[in-house]
């Protein structure tokens, strides 16, 4: 097989910091907090964690009168010619002087240490709104739309013309208040190789001759969001951007995280102003000619689509096509995880014979590089169950592709009561790319709180897990009806066993499993065996009050049990309240919506 260029499309899939090992997590809480003492030496207050990437940390900070900055920290422990790219950024951020770009403010080097500042965009990043609020109306996304399509024209007009090369929902700020933007994260910025003909942008024949114009120069985008020409290596090109922001404004209208989705939930079925719909479509569309063409109508003409009177916002009321159950948290934050069966969803969509030979965490890193021998839909399929997990939910599901259509068995639980129209929004999309995804098959998918997670360290993989004596899982207590009918209870073991799954438990853990199985409750129980570090991933709602005393024995003799584990790997159980299937037929494309040419009317 050839193995994609994971170097120049790297994306990091960073873990939360309650998934890192004591040492690691650790190491990182005080490298923050050094950071954030570095800026408050420098006279900086306010100072907050704001984000990280594949190269560095963020913060913001207020300055004594009062103006809002950010830092870009380099990670440290990353070759000194990587962290220079910080540099680099600082110096194509200072070429480009716009009012909706958040200026450059300096550049430092302290020891090791690069710091990058520049001013701060007012609001929140678009991913982040897009979470809170589902959907963009129509009113949002034109807005959005016009001030990007600005930004891009600027950047053509520049004497060198610059390509920001990253262009995403989260790289985008948003202030509903003013509903004006800021583009932020330069770090994938260069310089044009050719326009938008094609044609090289240098007309001077010895900087032709002596410029490398066989190959790219083009940065990491994010493969989510990033057109087939850059994607595929192509001489840089202001088409890039053009296509990063086409894939970022149907992510928004369409309440998505990537732009794979618009096969089945295209563009035009999402109630947008006709014209503004089509040209949207037209610029996803596999035919180059046809999304290029598009690209040049929207680039001449959002300055007039901006002005098309659209209805008034509504808060969305969407019926969920599987159930969500609400609940209000009871103590911490809850940080969600999602864990699937992905990798085999992955080795089968995209035909990768000699898939395993890819070392797992090479492949957790860079999963989204190898979806690049996937069909769109299965592509855009991962990312909505992704997009899940960016809600405070716990729970799981389960499909079943079949020759009549698909079943779907799913414990849906969302703790915050604000974001449930957002969050159907989100489920619904998801089963609506399932139905479009031919294959005979079953997928999983276990949501959990990371602040939940069970570390046990050992010193090397020789030595067994030990659990403090102390250690228990936390458990939930929801007292339902008993169900007469046993055969509508679900197992743990009735789903098959996981395809990626690697580590094999005991006998005695399996048994103590299969005890806890009779007793009427929902949850999972991940076990990820590292070469010293034992993960324990669940979530567990007992829902039969009268068998608590025996389920908390059960849980504490299973504790008890984990030195037998034998090898590194993988092994997981998922149990729902009870088999209530829910079935789709299959349906490869939603149906036409433009936005009533009279925003005023009903219809």
């Amino acid at each position: 097989m050839t193995k994609p260029n994971l170097q120049q499309f790297y994306i990091a899939e960073e873990q939360s910091i309650y998934l890192l090992n004591h040492h690691d997590a650790t190491k990182l809480r005080n490298w923050l907090n050094l950071c954030q003492d570095q800026l408050s030496q420098l006279g900086y207050h306010r100072i907050a964690y704001v984000g990280k990437g594949a190269y560095g940390f963020a913060f913001a900070a207020t300055t004594p009168i009062g103006e809002q900055h950010v830092f870009k920290f380099s990670r440290i422990t990353l070759p000194e010619h990587v962290q220079d790219r910080l540099e680099e950024e600082g110096f194509m951020l200072e070429q480009v002087n716009h009012p909706l770009v958040p200026s450059f403010l300096g550049y430092f080097k302290i020891g090791k240490q690069r710091i990058l500042s520049m001013r701060r965009a007012i609001g929140v990043d678009l991913e982040q709104y897009s979470i809170a609020n589902g959907p963009l109306p129509p009113n949002e996304v034109l807005a959005i739309a016009h001030q990007m399509s600005e930004i891009l024209i600027k950047l053509r007009q520049l004497d060198k013309v610059i390509i920001h090369g990253d262009i995403k929902p989260s790289n985008i700020v948003f202030d509903h208040a003013s509903q004006t933007i800021g583009l932020i994260d330069w770090g994938s910025s260069v310089y044009a190789q050719v326009d938008q003909h094609g044609q090289f942008y240098s007309s001077n024949v010895m900087e032709l001759m002596s410029g490398d114009l066989q190959h790219s120069n083009a940065r990491l985008g994010d493969v989510y969001f990033i057109g087939d020409e850059q994607l595929n290596g192509a001489l840089s090109s202001v088409r890039f951007d053009e296509q990063g922001l086409a894939g970022t404004l149907y992510a928004l209208a369409s309440g998505q995280s990537c732009r794979f989705g618009s096969r089945v939930i295209p563009a035009t079925s999402l109630g947008l102003p006709k014209e503004f719909a089509l040209t949207l479509q037209n610029m996803l569309s596999d035919d180059i000619k046809l999304r290029q063409q598009a690209g040049d109508y929207f680039i001449n003409n959002m300055k007039f689509m901006k002005n098309i009177v659209t209805p008034a916002p509504h808060s969305l009321d969407l019926t969920p096509q599987l159930p969500v159950w609400q609940h209000q948290l009871n103590n911490d934050e809850l940080e969600s995880v999602v864990y699937t069966s992905r990798r085999s969803f992955l080795k089968e969509e995209a035909h990768l014979n000699d898939f395993d030979d890819i070392d797992d965490v090479q492949l957790d890193n860079y999963y989204k590089n190898f979806l690049q021998g996937m069909g769109e839909n299965a592509k855009a399929f991962l990312a909505a169950v992704s997009r899940l997990g960016k809600y405070p939910v716990v729970g799981g599901l389960a499909i079943h592709w079949h020759d009549d259509g698909l079943y779907i068995d799913s414990n849906l639980n969302l703790y915050n009561n604000e974001l449930r129209q957002s969050f159907i929004s989100a489920v619904n999309n998801m089963v609506t790319l399932a139905r479009a995804i031919d294959r005979q098959g079953i997928f999983k998918a276990c949501f959990f709180n990371a602040k939940q997670t069970k570390h046990i360290a050992r010193d090397s993989d020789s030595d067994a897990y030990i659990p403090p004596p102390s250690m228990q899982l936390n458990y939930d207590i929801h007292d339902r009806p008993l169900i007469s009918d046993e055969s509508r209870l679900h197992s743990y073991f009735e789903d098959e066993k996981d395809p990626d799954e690697q580590l094999d438990l005991p006998d005695e853990m399996l048994e103590t499993l299969a005890q806890m199985n009779l007793i009427h409750h929902t949850g999972c129980i991940i076990f990820e065996s590292l070469a010293n570090d034992l993960k324990i991933h669940n979530y567990l709602s007992l829902l039969d009050a009268e068998k608590e005393s025996l389920f908390d024995s059960l849980i504490t003799k299973l504790i008890s049990q984990v030195p037998l584990i034998k090898g590194t790997g993988v092994s997981g159980f998922m149990k729902f309240p009870y088999k209530d299937s829910k079935f789709f037929e299959y349906q490869q494309q939603q149906p036409t919506l433009f936005m009533p040419i009279n925003p005023k009317s009903s219809k």
